[in-house]
Order: structure tokens, then sequence, then C-alpha cells
């Protein structure tokens, strides 16, 4: 496609403009790294001699943080975590990340959203994840935490452009939760952006949302393999949803976006390069996106931005984000 180059650099501009509320599934990425010593006599397991552990926000909690580096930390989070020592972490690894966690609803009967990924090495070989373990509630938060959480939307939304719903379907978004905040968005004016993986026709009257090829596949019913494909697909999330944008995004085929009266629009990727890890890429576009889209910028030139900005990001391991002026450097050696 061809686009204004200028344009885009001015639209990226503004993002810091906008503020942004994420409501949804926060999660801390334990990155535990070692050197490969032996093989165990207990079992036959490598034994790892550790050299570090890094702690990354995850699942909404990464959404958040690709927020923060692109507006000077102009968002905060509703969610639910445990009462435990990693809720601990992960308010303190918030706060290193200027991002406002004082809305997050502490439930002691739940775990707080961790994935541990454990990583080794040797000297002639690249680093490589062994296992990952996963600590996390299964089932829908209670109603007195619901409650909670509904409250503190109420609250903090009014001050806020926009709203991410987040949902990774580990029990934080409710239909309640879904609903009432939809719904106040609306009547407040918010921009408000769904990133599901399934269920999407449940989010009515949204602005827009951010589902990759395979859940746009589960929610519509039907294999994509064509661009004639993708258009009957967008236009029925369109219609199902009465959203006013659907940005579908497609891997190494780019993203597509969907829009009223038949407005399709074909985004190729920007900046190939060697990926090293789609972990968070996801996030990362529906962040810019939606910060973008919250800046007034129309949905097309939202999508380019967010386009952008994982292809940065996949070039790092690990949930990683980006700044202003490393996209607009992006953008500049953009062949065109």
């Amino acid at each position: 496609m061809i686009f204004d180059k200028e344009k885009l650099i001015s639209s990226i501009n503004k993002l810091a403009q906008s503020k942004v509320l994420i409501v949804g599934d926060l999660a801390l990425d334990e990155m535990i790294y070692g050197d490969a010593e032996r093989i165990s006599r207990e079992a036959p397991v490598l034994i790892l001699q550790h050299t570090k552990t890094k702690l990354i926000l995850g699942g909404a909690s990464n959404a958040a943080h690709n927020v923060a580096t692109l507006n000077g930390g102009k968002v905060a989070v509703i969610g639910v975590s445990g009462d435990d020592y990693y809720s601990e972490l992960l308010f303190d690894t918030f706060d290193r990340a200027n991002i406002d966690c004082s809305k997050i609803v502490k439930d002691k009967t739940r775990k707080t959203i961790v994935k541990t990924r454990i990583s080794g090495s040797i000297t002639t070989s690249i680093t490589q994840q062994i296992v990952r373990v996963d600590r996390q509630s299964k089932g829908d938060i209670s109603p007195e935490t619901e409650e909670k959480v509904i409250k503190n939307i109420e609250k903090l939304l009014p001050e806020y452009d926009a709203v991410v719903l987040s949902n990774y379907h580990i029990g934080t978004l409710t239909k309640r939760v879904i609903d009432f905040t939809i719904g106040l968005a609306n009547e407040l004016g918010k921009v408000v952006v769904v990133d599901a993986q399934r269920d999407l026709g449940t989010y009515r009257n949204v602005t827009s949302m951010t589902p990759n090829l395979p859940d746009t596949e589960k929610s519509v019913g039907f294999k994509i393999e064509s661009e004639q494909e993708l258009k009957l697909a967008g236009k029925k999330l369109l219609s199902e949803t009465n959203a006013k944008a659907v940005l579908i995004t497609c891997g190494a085929d780019g993203m597509y976006v969907a829009e009223p009266n038949d407005k399709y629009t074909k985004i190729p990727v920007f900046n190939k390069s060697e990926v090293f890890d789609v972990t968070g890429a996801g996030d990362t576009v529906t962040a810019v996106y939606s910060l973008a889209l919250a800046a007034g910028i129309e949905p097309v030139y939202s999508a380019i931005i967010g386009n952008v900005a994982a292809s940065i990001v996949v070039r790092q391991f690990g949930c990683a984000t980006t700044t202003v002026e490393e996209l607009i450097s992006a953008v500049n050696d953009l062949k065109i």
C-alpha cells in the first residue's frame, strides 16, 4: 500500500498525548537463566548454574508497559493479583516501569499470574528455553472481587482517553466486567479496544479489536486462506460487534483493517528482519494501535504504527517495548 511518510511521523509524535487504561489478566514473566553444568545423578535432567533472573511484565501487563514507554507513563492497570510472594514482585515491576498499579485488587484465594521460563546455555550455543512453569487460578474471579474491579474501573476510566480490554481468559474479564467497561466507555466517549482470543462477537459497540488470524478463524467459523475470505471475516466481525474498525494481525503476511461501508486495507510487514522472539508482539500492536486511536489517528495509520512497532520488538527476546524515537527512526528507514 502507498502511505504518506510525513503523515505517519506526525501521527507517531501524537502518541504521547493519550492516556490509556488497561483492564485484564495481569501477568509477570519470570525469566531464569543458567549455564548447563552436567547431568544430575538424581534424575536424567540438566543441572544449571544460575546466572540471572529477569522479571518482565507479561499478558495485559505487557500492553501497559508498551504504552508507558511511548507516553511517559500515562497509563494505569486494573486487574487481580494474589496476596503472595509474586504479587509483591508484580507491583514492584509495575512501579519500576512507571505504571499506576494502585487499583489492582488483591485476592487471597487466587494466584498471581506468573509464567516462569527456565533457559540454559553452554559456551558454544545460544540460550535455549528448557521448561515453562505457569502459576494461575482457574475459573472466573469471585463476585466480591468482581465488584471491587468494577468500582475501580468506575473511578479511573473518566481520567483516561482509552481503555484496552486485554483478555487472556484467566478469569479477570467476566461478562459483567466487560459489559460494564464498554458501557461506561461509550457513555464517556472513550476509545475502547479489545484484545481477546475467543468469543469476539460478544464484545459489542467497541471502537476496535485486534484479533490474530487463528483467533479470527475460530470466531467467524471458517478458514481464511485468501484476501476475499479476510474481507468476509472482517465484515462478519464488524456486523457482530458494531465496531468502528477491526484489525486482524496475520503474522508474516502483515495486517488487515476492515471498516464499515466495505472499506478494507491490507498492510504488509514493514522492516522485515531476523525474528528472535514473537512473544508479546500482539500486546505491542494492541497498545500502540490503541494509543494512536485515542490520539484521533485514523484506524489504518494507527495499524501501520502498530505494525512498525511489532517489527522492532520481535528482534528482542521476551516481551519487549519500543519508543517514539525508535518508531520514527524505523519509519525513516522504510523504502516506499
